[in-house]
């Protein structure tokens, strides 16, 4: 092995939160990657759901980049999903019913599909959290027709506005993408702190993320909220404008997930750990700054997204055009797939997750939210794939502590209770 590979594979996976040994590279560039000399995959694929999402890119570049392959998975299946609705329904399956092992996730919803609260007949399908996908990334869209109000982070004005709206007789509602899950739970969360009940004062209904832009074009939805490239592409047609990204709601807050079957993992346990290496060095080499244009490409491709690149490329790389005169270029809120920890599945952003759900009433209040994490979120596995791969920079902690939301709230992991006495709007008393 030459000293320019070692170099170019060095410049390749060092990031800001990673550090790989010389000997971890050498395994790793291997045909047979982490298992080359040692008990290998039990099997060989797995049937992996995508939504059409930015968020989903480490898949898709794992798949094209050949990283399932070099860890002994060359059989990997990334298979595109109509809605959540249906990865949820692929995941009930199982591939063995021709269904799917497991998928880039909203981070609820493993949790909400393991307890069987959003299954055909409550039955529970236990799931696993191998990893956090990304960070930051998604945004709350507004219709044009709000433009004038200057409605962003503050949502007030659009408060005002939809009062107005509605008191003509005017239906309003907000889109998201699946009820419990992430972009519900934002939309939730920035309604709720203008003064906006999303469950009386709005009506919430559920649109497919590649189907938002559409609904909006034919006034079904005054705002949504989704991930990219949908915001993009809205402000691309005319049709509406980024309010807020949901960075601004909470700084590097956690979105998607991998997540797998329980009944995989623990029947397929070092299958697991490779398709979480291939998914950990794709992370890695979509923070490189100088493989963004061609991550932007990837993603774009008829297969993946199907959209043009300039959708995906600017917000991508930080640039943030608003759509209502606002431009920001270098966002501090970009999407992070492995820098800061992004990857790490935090135990306590779980929790917070189990917590809203609580709120909003799609959890019991008194569900044991500590216990489900346990059983769902296995960081454990994502710490044995990272050593593998010799990643030197990982999580001391299964919490990243107190977290602080743009309008002062504060949620400590250690007393969940408190955050949501603190809340205004809620379904529980």
């Amino acid at each position: 092995m030459s000293d320019g590979f070692l170099k170019t594979r060095r410049t390749l996976l060092k990031g800001a939160a990673a550090t790989l040994s010389l000997a971890a590279l050498a395994r790793t560039a291997l045909p047979g990657g982490a298992f080359a000399h040692g008990a290998g995959p039990e099997v060989k694929g797995a049937k992996l759901g995508f939504i059409a999402l930015t968020d989903a890119g480490p898949l898709f570049v794992a798949k094209e980049k050949g990283f399932f392959a070099r860890h002994g998975m060359p059989d990997v299946e990334v298979l595109k999903q109509a809605s959540w609705g249906t990865t949820r329904d692929n995941l009930v399956l199982g591939s063995e019913g021709n269904g799917i092992d497991g998928a880039h996730i909203l981070s609820p919803m493993p949790y909400l599909i393991s307890a069987g609260r959003v299954t055909q007949n409550n039955v529970p399908v236990p799931m696993q959290i191998l990893a956090r996908l990304n960070t930051n990334g998604q945004c709350i869209s507004v219709a044009k027709e709000y433009v004038d109000q200057k409605v962003t982070i503050d949502g007030k004005p659009f408060k005002a506005a939809i009062d107005k709206k509605k008191a003509s007789g005017k239906a309003v509602k907000a889109a998201m993408t699946f009820p419990g899950g992430t972009h519900d739970l934002w939309i939730r969360y920035w309604l709720a702190s203008a003064g906006i009940d999303p469950d009386r004062d709005i009506e919430t209904i559920v649109v497919p993320p590649p189907q938002m832009v559409a609904n909006m074009k034919v006034g079904t939805m005054d705002c949504f909220c989704v991930g990219e490239p949908w915001n993009a592409q809205l402000v691309q047609q005319g049709l509406g404008f980024t309010a807020l990204t949901t960075g601004e709601l909470w700084k590097d807050h956690p979105e998607k997930a991998f997540a797998m079957r329980a009944s995989w993992v623990e029947k397929h346990p070092n299958a697991t750990k490779a398709l979480l290496m291939a998914v950990i060095e794709a992370q890695m080499w979509c923070d490189k700054p100088e493989n963004r244009d061609e991550f932007a490409a990837i993603v774009a491709k008829r297969q993946w997204i199907n959209i043009p690149v300039g959708d995906v490329a600017g917000r991508m790389k930080g640039t943030i055009d608003y759509g209502d005169g606002r431009v920001v270029e270098n966002s501090p809120h970009v999407m992070k797939f492995f820098a800061d920890n992004a990857s790490y599945p935090y135990q306590s952003h779980d929790l917070w997750f189990l917590t809203e759900d609580i709120r909003w009433g799609k959890f019991d209040a008194q569900t044991d939210t500590k216990a489900m994490v346990a059983k769902v979120n296995r960081e454990d596995v994502w710490r044995e794939a990272a050593k593998a791969l010799g990643v030197t920079a990982i999580p001391a902690s299964t919490s990243r502590g107190k977290e602080t939301f743009f309008d002062g709230k504060v949620f400590d992991p250690a007393d969940p209770a408190a955050y949501l006495s603190s809340l205004g709007i809620k379904r529980i008393a």
